[in-house]
């Protein structure tokens, strides 16, 4: 395929990753075949040169760099490149999409170039474990024990493996969030637990467990019961807060399905009890995705109808501000219908000012900038629909090269 390169390295700071670049602009490459052959720049620039020139590039074009030559990937796979404190501009979030459910491969959207590249994640051997992301790190919990937890960054394939959490063993639902330290690079992981209290299906006890980098260590921060609540698998961490949905057991006067419950980190002592600092959602969801903006708590949701709240009739964006929850954006018509038959819950992640929503059943990706309040589609994923029952999920990540866990 035109465009197509491909590498990989043993050494363990290089981006050993595979790039399958789908180019738009591959029409060109005939042309530049039939240049006359002239004096290469690059045989005349010291390496010292070459490498401050590629630190003013985003991540994906860094990779396509180092596919050129043995000496442009010599420089970019380099510790001394992939550490250098310059090499931190400004790098707008990706969006990895899993390929099917057997294995972690997968594309990652570029949005910056509007290409897709092909990335195999560490770590993981399945699309199903629990994933979280922070800052060029991503955190994933197996979903079968729930006790092997990694963090990595799936740029430079570094990685550590986390001690195995405290609490139960066996959970109904767990959530999992983690937050990294843009000045120190550590980094807070939380899982929230919960079972169903042994014969009684409106009690659940819920727990909340922290890893620390700092201390390497865990702690369990809490655990109480919630009468006609219970916690799923959809949490974050902003600015030192735990926040959770929670999901009615049906004990309580009729109502939303949906709650948000927050729980300081920072400031254990001030928190009363969880059940008392329930949110209410803004208006009957379908389903709920929690995300951090800037350090702003983001939720996207499947709006129910009234009548029917479990069928989905649009997508709405909220921003939580002091308690109360503000209205952002609502996805149009037109890119509602674009993702064909939409299931009443849907994947949806973000990072800085960009939030990505996709549907389960389709390839599709929808992408929107909070600044300056724009839709748009990502360029067509490589991705193919194979069968009628296949599922597509994903999550977003900073592709960064100056962290490692």
């Amino acid at each position: 395929m035109a465009g197509e390169t491909s590498w990989t390295s043993n050494f363990c700071y290089a981006p050993c990753w595979e790039t399958r670049v789908f180019d738009s602009f591959s029409e060109f490459d005939d042309d530049i075949d039939n240049e006359e052959p002239g004096v290469s720049m690059d045989e005349l620039l010291p390496d010292e040169l070459l490498e401050h020139i590629f630190t003013f590039l985003p991540t994906g074009s860094v990779f396509r760099a180092g596919g050129v030559c043995k000496r442009w990937y010599e420089i970019v796979a380099s510790r001394r490149f992939l550490w250098n404190p310059s090499h931190v501009i400004p790098q707008k979030p990706w969006y990895f999409m899993f390929t099917n459910s057997d294995d972690p491969d997968g594309y990652a959207y570029d949005h910056v170039l509007r290409k897709w590249h092909g990335i195999e994640l560490p770590c993981i051997n399945t699309s199903n474990w629990f994933v979280a992301s922070s800052y060029g790190l991503v955190c994933f919990m197996d979903n079968d024990s729930r006790t092997k937890l990694y963090i990595c960054n799936p740029i430079t394939k570094s990685r550590r493996k986390l001690k195995e959490p405290p609490g139960l063993k066996f959970s109904d639902y767990s959530a999992l969030a983690i937050s990294v330290s843009r000045e120190s690079h550590s980094y807070n992981v939380a899982i929230v637990k919960s079972k169903e209290v042994p014969d009684n299906i409106f009690q659940w006890d819920i727990s909340i467990h922290i890893y620390s980098s700092e201390k390497k260590t865990w702690e369990t921060t809490l655990s109480e019961v919630f009468m006609g609540w219970r916690s799923g698998d959809e949490s974050v961490i902003c600015n030192g807060v735990v926040y959770f949905l929670v999901y009615s057991t049906g004990s309580g006067p009729p109502g939303n399905r949906h709650a948000l419950v927050a729980y300081n980190i920072t400031n254990q002592s001030s928190q009363g009890s969880l059940q008392s600092s329930v949110i209410d959602v803004p208006c009957s969801l379908t389903c709920g995705r929690l995300m951090n903006l800037n350090e702003k708590l983001v939720m996207v949701g499947g709006i129910g109808k009234q009548v029917r709240p479990d069928i989905i009739k649009g997508i709405g964006i909220w921003l939580l501000n002091d308690g109360k929850w503000e209205a952002i954006a609502k996805v149009p018509h037109k890119y509602f219908q674009g993702f064909g038959e939409l299931d009443d819950v849907f994947a949806s992640s973000g990072a800085d000012d960009l939030i990505y929503i996709q549907s389960y059943g389709a390839p599709a990706l929808l992408i929107f900038d909070m600044n300056i309040k724009q839709w748009k589609w990502s360029h067509k994923c490589p991705v193919q629909k194979k069968f009628p029952l296949q599922l597509f999920t994903g999550f977003c990540f900073e592709p960064r090269l100056d962290i490692s866990p």
